[in-house]
């Protein structure tokens, strides 16, 4: 990639991608082709190798990325005008699954300090939750927020809000129009150093406020359930405050049975308490006040110890993607999850509807023909149910994504699924099942960002790695979120937002094993606790459960 102005990504594309801005009257040779654009071609985006007739199939990483809707000539940009989303077909698993696994003997002896659980799991963070069961709830969460959070020593230690009392002063002692817009309300932003930790070995107090519970379908209220429990028994968390208000759909005892299922009964600590049995509100918030506080002071004797790699599960997210996402950090990360499969460790792929066009490679990928069946499925069932509302696959590019060069949702999906590596599918697992087996994992979630790092979590996962192109501030109430930018400009310009930059794989600076190699060492740090990512400094603890509803 040295020193190139644009990539051909794989030998049977007939797209390739612009890596500089190329003015008009460029001269590309790619093979035996020579190809003079006509016209500027911004970076990121893609333009014809050859000429294309109406209809022809559009090739990029070597997989069915669209159709030509006009005649496009050589060098001609590809964009939402001339081109229409386009997927192959796919069918049962095909041949054997074979993989060899990577030398990972530099990792072998790796260990990350981790919380070790009863149940043989290791948390990268050690946190308590505050649930409610119902969005009547929400206003009780708060206060209790306001009361505890702050007096043990969790508030945000740096002020990253703006200070409007510089204006407020002003206004009040006079101040006309064109002083007040001379103001700069960041001027006197100043670090608030707060308490240190009542219980420093808990690394907060978490609330996942939400706007469910009642009132829906019996369907979305088991689901939560089946979500709630997901976060409880996370390895990252110790225990939880659940508030009932007690005639909800989502009942205290749906709770139970799903940590039930999933082997919890009992393992950690969860205190119950409903408001509709209590004497008063203000009786029912210190009730759980108190019997939160005496919770933390045993959760604070978990401490750090050593914990192997394998003891890692990995999220693999993207948002707010460009068109060098499947060029730099997706592979990036796609070599780190072939890492810890060989590892033992559990990478888990989600976000559905960005795998449209390549669903037979992961099909065939899968370990057996039961996972293979099981992925087809429910692929097959979520575009069907946004089929049934006027709705598909083929509308999940946002306008971000267009205006960077990902202009269908077949050339998203192409890129988004080196996120997942190359390494065999060990299980598929629908919404907020749990991940249970090493090697890679498919997990059904929305491609919305915040959606799918909300059933990463709620699957298990104890660190997430979200790759953007564009930027996004999502972040996770339970797990380290790390934020990976495709691109360098990006890296420098919301450096208040990104952890780590692939941007070199993109001018040739660094290789992608050699970026890789550096991102599992920021991983291992993360999850040591010596590290903490941009979203946990920022309080981006974004929690929005899926309702089974199209959500692309």
């Amino acid at each position: 990639m040295v020193n190139q102005s644009w990539l051909k990504l794989h030998p049977e594309d007939n797209l390739l991608v612009a890596l500089r801005d190329l003015p008009a009257g460029e001269v590309i040779t790619s093979g035996e082709r020579t190809v003079t654009l006509s016209k500027e071609i911004k970076a990121k985006h893609k333009l014809a190798e050859r000429d294309f007739a109406e209809g022809d199939k559009l090739y990029l990483y070597g997989v069915l990325v669209g159709k030509a809707l006009e005649a496009i000539p050589s060098g001609g940009l590809i964009h939402t005008g001339n081109v229409v989303h386009a997927a192959e077909t796919y069918q049962a698993k095909q041949g054997e699954t074979h993989w060899e696994a990577p030398d990972v003997s530099r990792w072998q002896d790796r260990h990350f300090m981790g919380y070790h659980r009863k149940d043989g799991s290791v948390g990268t963070a050690n946190y308590w939750l505050i649930i409610p069961l119902v969005f009547c709830e929400n206003r009780n969460v708060e206060t209790i927020r306001e009361a505890m959070v702050d007096q043990l020593g969790y508030g945000r230690k740096e002020v990253r809000t703006v200070d409007i009392s510089s204006l407020i002063k002003a206004y009040q002692a006079g101040a006309d129009e064109a002083t007040l817009r001379g103001i700069d309300p960041l001027a006197g932003k100043q670090e608030n150093e707060k308490d240190q930790r009542v219980f420093p070995n808990v690394d907060g107090i978490k609330f996942l406020t939400h706007d469910g519970g009642c009132g829906g379908t019996r369907q979305d209220a088991q689901v939560l359930c089946e979500l709630l429990a997901g976060y409880i028994t996370n390895p990252n968390v110790a225990g939880a405050t659940v508030l009932s208000l007690g005639c909800q759909n989502a009942q205290i005892p749906l709770l139970q049975a799903a940590l039930s299922k999933r082997g919890a009964a009992g393992e950690k600590p969860v205190i119950y308490l409903e408001q509709q049995q209590s004497r008063s509100e203000r009786d029912f918030i210190a009730e759980a006040v108190k019997k939160t506080f005496l919770a933390l002071t045993k959760a604070n004797h978990c401490t750090r110890a050593p914990a192997p790699l394998s003891a890692l599960t990995l999220g693999l997210e993207c948002g707010g993607s460009d068109g060098f996402s499947g060029l730099s950090a997706n592979p990036v990360l796609g070599q780190v999850s072939d890492w810890l499969a060989a590892l033992n460790g559990k990478p888990v792929l989600a976000e559905f509807p960005e795998l449209n066009g390549v669903e037979q490679s992961l099909i065939n990928r899968c370990r057996t023909p039961e996972l293979a069946e099981k992925f087809a499925g429910l692929m097959r069932a979520y575009s069907d149910a946004a089929e049934a509302v006027g709705s598909g696959f083929k509308n999940n590019p946002s306008p971000g994504n267009i205006r960077d060069g990902l202009i269908t949702d077949a050339m998203k999906s192409a890129g988004a699924a080196r996120k997942g590596g190359t390494g065999p599918v060990a299980d598929v697992l629908d919404y907020a099942e749990p991940v249970t087996q090493p090697g890679l994992n498919l997990l059904c979630t929305p491609g919305n960002d915040v959606e799918s790092t909300t059933g990463l979590a709620g699957s298990g996962c104890n660190l997430i790695v979200f790759t953007t192109g564009l930027g996004t501030p999502t972040g996770n109430p339970i797990v380290p979120v790390i934020k990976m930018s495709s691109n360098t400009s990006l890296a420098n310009r919301m450096s208040d937002i990104i952890d780590f930059d692939a941007g070199p794989v993109i001018t040739g600076a660094s290789s992608i094993e050699e970026r890789a190699a550096q991102l599992l060492e920021f991983l291992v740090d993360v999850a040591s606790g010596r590290q903490t990512t941009a979203a946990q400094r920022l309080g981006q603890d974004d929690f929005i459960p899926w309702k089974r509803g199209v959500s692309l």
